[in-house]
């Protein structure tokens, strides 16, 4: 069973402007944690999932998810 955690954080940033060193620094880690997470390299504690989400003003599961998210702006097509 694979334990990879999904993330929206890259996309979030790029949406806001915000720099993984801002948002670091918001959150309370260092910016390549941030780098770590948007790659999935690491996956967040708890705190550090909610202490996003609440920077972010979303709720957790639209961050993160156990499943890839699906992508955005691309229909499926059919050959």
């Amino acid at each position: 069973m694979s334990e990879s955690i999904y993330n929206r954080i890259a996309m979030l940033r790029a949406e806001r402007g915000i720099s993984r060193r801002q948002l670091a620094e918001a959150v309370g880690v260092h910016y390549q944690t941030i780098g770590y997470l948007e790659r999935g390299e690491y996956s967040p504690s708890l705190y550090l999932a909610l202490r996003i989400a609440e920077y972010f003003e979303v709720p957790v599961e639209v961050i993160f998810s156990t499943q890839p998210f699906p992508r955005l702006g691309r229909e499926e097509r059919t050959a």
